[in-house]
Formats: C-alpha cells, structure tokens, sequence
C-alpha cells in the first residue's frame, strides 16, 4: 500500500471532469494507480448526472467545458455529498475564479498543467495550514487581469455589465478575457 493509499480512506471514489479528453485518460490512469476508484466525464451535463447518483469521496473538476461552467458541477457535488473533497482545474487562472470555487465547495483551485502528484496532494491535504508566500510576486499586467476577472466573476460573468464597471469597449474585454492569464 502506497502513502496515497492510506491517506486516502475507506471510500476511494473519484470523479474526474474534463473536456480535454487526452488529459482526463492520462490523469484517470495515474489516479487508478494511486489507489482510487475512478469515473470520467467530459460534460458538465454528465459530470452532474454521475455526481447525483453515486457520489463521490473526491473529484476534480475543470472550470471551462465545452457545454458550460465546471462550477455547476462543484455545486451539484457539495449538494449530493457536502464532504466530498473537491479540486478545480483550470488553464484560466484567476483569484477571482478560485474564490469563487471555494465559495461553492471547492478545496482547492489549481492551475494547469498540473500533474497527478499535485492532484494527489491537493486532494489529500489536512488542515489549514496557509502555502509559503510566492518567490515571485505578480506582475502589472497580472494584477490588472486579476481585477478584471474578479468584476466579472462579481457580474454573474455577464460581459456587458462588467466592460460597463471597468469603463472599457466590450470587444476589448471579450478579447482579454479570451487570453490566457498574463505571468
């Protein structure tokens, strides 16, 4: 039995929720031989069908799908299963974003590309111990971007409203918001 495994605990179910199908195989085989029972989906659709019917102990969840918001389907797990330990992946980070994973029942919030082993950590981790403070704080252009996720996130994610905040061409907004964050 590997570390993983004891830390784990008597229910190993894991769902995995993820439109990049290469990525979903890849991580739903490294998470198999990390001891956990895995079910995929691509959709958030099915995503919150199998949360409803057999919840799981853990998941990990993408923010952007295809057919919607992988915050849907955080919020049909925390419903079906409040203690369910759930992670949100995303290419798109942004505090704006995390914060609002957390607030409907995320644990944690991680940037891709992220391998199995940080997957494993995040899913795993006890306590509320705070991460070491970053080497290298965010630059201008990342601030300014953290801000315009965070008005978004703020106007139900609604373009118009949030280019109407920041006082900026809806265009201009659609297209930063389109990008991925700045380093």
């Amino acid at each position: 039995m590997t570390n993983a495994e004891n830390q784990i605990g008597a229910d190993p179910s894991l769902l995995l929720v993820d439109d990049d199908e290469a990525f979903l195989r890849r991580l739903g085989r490294a998470m198999e031989k990390r001891g956990f029972d895995v079910a995929m989906s691509e959709t958030v659709a099915e995503g919150i069908k199998l949360a409803r019917e057999k919840p799981p102990a853990y998941a990990v969840v993408d923010l952007r799908l295809n057919d919607g918001n992988g915050l849907d389907v955080v919020e049909a797990l925390h419903e079906a299963r409040p203690d369910c330990r759930v992670i949100v992946l995303t290419g798109y980070g942004a505090i704006a974003t995390a914060v609002a994973a957390v607030k409907v029942g995320a644990v944690d919030y991680l940037s891709k590309p992220a391998d199995a082993n940080d997957v494993v950590a995040a899913l795993l981790a006890q306590g509320d111990s705070l991460p070491p403070p970053p080497e290298n704080p965010m630059s201008a252009d990342r601030v300014r971007w953290e801000h315009i996720q965070r008005v978004y996130e703020q106007c139900d994610r609604n373009v118009s409203e949030t280019a109407r905040r920041l006082n900026m061409h809806r265009r201009t907004l659609q297209r930063i918001l389109a990008k991925r964050s700045p380093r």
